[in-house]
């Protein structure tokens, strides 16, 4: 248990991982295709290309060498998500575009969801489930092979449902470390994070009575807005030196 003590980048928060980073992205590329190939991608070349600019700009400042970095735009106007599965895999729903408004809230978006990977969210979470028991090569075999079981719980713990534009929820904890990491990698590739308070402020305004579904997710309340106000000044530094 001691040799799966890792450290998270950014927060220095110690965590559990018995997951290998290889075996990890393994499991999202796999979790990747599944997903994928039940969605029908936009062919909006213009959004297409602000998702890939956004996402190859916070990638360059990720300092993940071993991540294959990809950025799909999923034509569902209905889907207010975005997710990043290790290995970097990133998918961004087209639902959610009326809300970031234009490329600052994006990149508040997709650098929250790239936090999770870096921050190897996905695996700690399967570290401290009894199904490791299984072994993680068995869990890929599973992948594979299309067990229903198997990738209920895979992609449960990377952040997605077995039914395409569901994205389950990670810890309060983990939420919060993605706010706090995805402000600095925004503010290092150059977007402004002091945009993440209104695109917050927007998409909790845009629910109503049924907030949208990165929302149900992704709790965003004034206590979470509130500590990313507070977290701005540390983020800033890492803007102004671009």
């Amino acid at each position: 248990m001691l040799s799966g003590c890792a450290s998270v980048p950014y927060t220095n928060r110690q965590q559990l991982n018995l997951i290998s980073p290889s075996e990890e992205n393994q499991l999202g590329a796999q979790a990747y295709q599944e997903t994928l190939s039940k969605a029908k991608l936009s062919t909006d070349q213009a959004a297409i290309t602000m998702v890939e600019r956004i996402g190859h700009r916070i990638a360059s400042v990720a300092d993940q060498p071993d991540f294959k970095w990809e950025f799909k735009l999923i034509d569902d106007p209905k889907t207010a998500n975005a997710f990043c599965l290790p290995g970097g895999h990133v998918a961004v729903y087209t639902g959610i575009l009326t809300i970031t408004k234009d490329e600052n809230g994006l990149a508040v978006v997709m650098s929250h969801e790239i936090a999770h990977a870096i921050a190897h969210h996905g695996a700690e979470r399967m570290s401290q489930g009894t199904l490791m028991n299984l072994g993680t090569q068995a869990l890929q075999v599973g992948m594979e092979n299309k067990d229903p079981q198997t990738q209920q719980y895979v992609m449960s713990a990377l952040g997605l449902g077995v039914n395409v534009g569901v994205v389950l929820p990670f810890s309060r904890g983990q939420e919060a470390e993605a706010d706090h990491i995805g402000l600095i990698l925004m503010a290092k590739a150059g977007y402004d994070p002091r945009s993440a308070v209104p695109f917050w402020e927007r998409m909790k305004a845009s629910g109503g009575q049924n907030p949208p579904e990165f929302l149900s997710t992704h709790p965003s309340d004034e206590t979470r807005i509130q500590k990313i106000r507070e977290e701005l000044p540390e983020a800033l530094q890492y803007y102004q030196q671009k």
